[in-house]
């Protein structure tokens, strides 16, 4: 999370509440020094400063406040008729708000962090998400571009229009078994690689599993399509990959597109099936207009 003001605002809370603490221990060790002497109030007040700090974590802010502005005047009072001067009795006056005041600050962070938190999760979770090494997007990232950009197609379909391709590795079992797990994520690598050097910057590419790569080309000419795709698979195909044997890896990619029609808008909300359509296409290198 790269917001830390949150974690800052905790651990500034912790650290004055230590501090706090030690000043405390500091000004009992004081009054034993002085006077020789810890009576029974001193420890009603020690205890009661403990119990501060529950009520700091348990009761809302608002009513923290109140109620410490209300002790203030009480003690004040109550110091300034009945009792004895010293620095122990003094010091309970401001300590006790203190502590009820540093542990609602530190109750207030925690619930605004935990709430941080969730919204990122949130985001998250409604977000796509784009692997750093590969920059390819998932399915989710798949299906909320393609409902953009049919949405847009369909909006201004005059002027705007897209289309897909996937690019499939043939007899994925065989590759798998040639190359490994650690060789064939270092392929996934290598390929989307080469997919991105043969796109344009406003194209997207993703990975939907089972060897199976889409893209996305906004305002593409039909006509250039067929060579578009014969491009990419071509240059997925020329990709040198050693397997484990040390073999050179022969690589078979089936390639099929389409093209948005607007008639069909209702059925990009399933990407299942967006994705079948496309899987069909690749079965004989077909530029199709329909799911």
């Amino acid at each position: 999370m790269r917001n830390k003001a949150p974690i800052l605002r905790i651990a500034w809370g912790y650290a004055i509440l230590i501090g706090l603490a030690v000043i405390q221990q500091l000004v009992v060790y004081l009054k034993i020094e002085m006077n020789q002497s810890y009576t029974t109030l001193d420890m009603v007040f020690s205890i009661a400063s403990l119990g501060a700090l529950v009520l700091g974590f348990v009761i809302p802010v608002g009513v923290s406040v109140v109620a410490g502005f209300v002790y203030l005047v009480s003690y004040f009072v109550w110091l300034a008729t009945y009792a004895d001067a010293n620095v122990l009795t003094f010091s309970w006056w401001l300590l006790i708000p203190a502590n009820v005041a540093v542990a609602a600050f530190i109750k207030a962070s925690l619930v605004r962090t935990a709430r941080v938190m969730e919204r990122l999760q949130e985001l998250q979770e409604r977000n796509p998400e784009i692997d750093p090494d590969t920059s390819l997007g998932n399915k989710e990232a798949l299906a909320d571009t393609v409902m953009k950009q049919s949405n847009l197609a369909r909006r201004y379909s005059e002027h705007y229009g897209f289309s897909m391709a996937m690019f499939k590795i043939e007899f994925l079992p065989l590759v798998l078994e040639s190359l490994g797990s650690v060789r064939y994520a270092q392929f996934l690598l290598e390929l989307s690689n080469t997919i991105q050097k043969q796109i344009r910057y406003e194209d997207y590419k993703f990975f939907v599993g089972r060897g199976r790569f889409v893209i996305i080309c906004p305002m593409t000419d039909v006509e250039y399509l067929p060579v578009l795709t014969e491009r990419i698979k071509k240059a997925m195909m020329d990709l040198q990959m050693i397997d484990k044997k040390g073999n050179e890896l022969q690589t078979v990619i089936r390639s099929g597109a389409l093209v948005f029609q607007k008639e069909q808008f209702e059925k990009y909300e399933d990407i299942d099936a967006v994705i079948a359509a496309l899987e069909r296409n690749t079965e004989t290198d077909l530029i199709g207009e329909y799911i």
